[in-house]
């Protein structure tokens, strides 16, 4: 009697939340350009991509006393919130531990600081904090060793995070047969003023301020390389002429979660969009 093996397909990855953050602001001309770093080769993930600012959410991103040290959320609207977690799963329609939803914030800014220098923040004064003292890469390399040092340095310094200035925009999964996946929400803001984006050399290997409309067709001449949600995302920001008309057209949008999937056609890789007709 014959016995034929059968080959069981593994259930997909569980996808990590994850949040990203793309930074704009104002360059000559009436238009914009948008921060981009380059992954490095050996990561995990998108090795030697351009991508936003961003990553994998940590446990510590949102301590129980993150209200205190993090700006309201404005919501659409009459809506009204009676804390920073409430507010914030109201605005990611985020119904399964909704008191995790700040944390999506905190990460955004946090991965931000990590990976480019950059800082969304307010000081005691109400004043976006200038970085150029030594201490301040001293807590940069602190937060890379170790996550938790960010609050740390927040407490520290009586820094309020501007959780305010983020925009959410998009939320995109990655598809199921990925063996890395994140489960990532998109947020937009102004880049902060007076502040130097500087490369980590560890995830981030290369920083470039582009127009989204150069960015793209950047790509296009294989200049550079971006995953699907990079460029759909920066496509939403093509036309603007200047940040506060770039971050307008994003609030209060209709924010669908897309997963595509991945389909290899004659060796060829293809991704499917939720919105693509292809019978597959």
């Amino acid at each position: 009697m014959a016995h034929y093996a059968v080959s069981v397909k593994p259930p997909p990855v569980t996808p990590s939340p994850a949040a990203t953050l793309v930074l704009v602001r104002d360059r000559p001309g009436e238009t914009i350009e948008i921060l981009l770093m380059q992954r490095h080769q050996a990561s995990k993930f998108a090795a030697g991509d351009f991508a936003f600012p961003g990553g994998k959410l940590e446990a510590d991103d949102n301590p129980s006393d993150a209200e205190a040290w993090c700006a309201a959320l404005p919501l659409p609207g009459p809506a009204r919130a009676r804390s920073l977690a409430e507010a914030a799963a109201h605005v990611l329609d985020l119904t399964v531990s909704p008191e995790a939803a700040p944390g999506y914030w905190i990460g955004a800014i946090r991965e931000t600081f990590e990976e480019v220098g950059l800082l969304l923040a307010r000081d005691a004064m109400g004043v976006e904090p200038r970085l150029d003292h030594p201490r301040f890469a001293d807590y940069r390399r602190a937060c890379q060793e170790d996550n938790r040092a960010f609050w740390a340095m927040v407490r520290a310094e009586k820094f309020t995070l501007a959780t305010d200035r983020l925009v959410y925009f998009a939320h995109w999964i990655t598809p199921d047969d990925q063996p890395y996946r994140f489960d990532t929400r998109f947020f937009a803001a102004s880049a902060p003023i007076g502040q130097e984006a500087v490369r980590d050399d560890r995830e981030a290997i290369d920083l470039r301020w582009l127009a989204p409309e150069a960015a793209l067709q950047a790509l296009e001449r294989r200049e550079i390389s971006l995953r699907t949600p990079t460029a759909k995302n920066l496509a939403l920001f093509v036309g603007a002429r200047s940040t506060a008309e770039a971050l307008a057209r994003l609030r209060g949008r209709r924010v669908r979660t897309i997963q595509p999937r991945i389909v290899v056609e004659s060796g060829v890789r293809r991704v499917i969009l939720p919105d693509d007709v292809a019978d597959v």
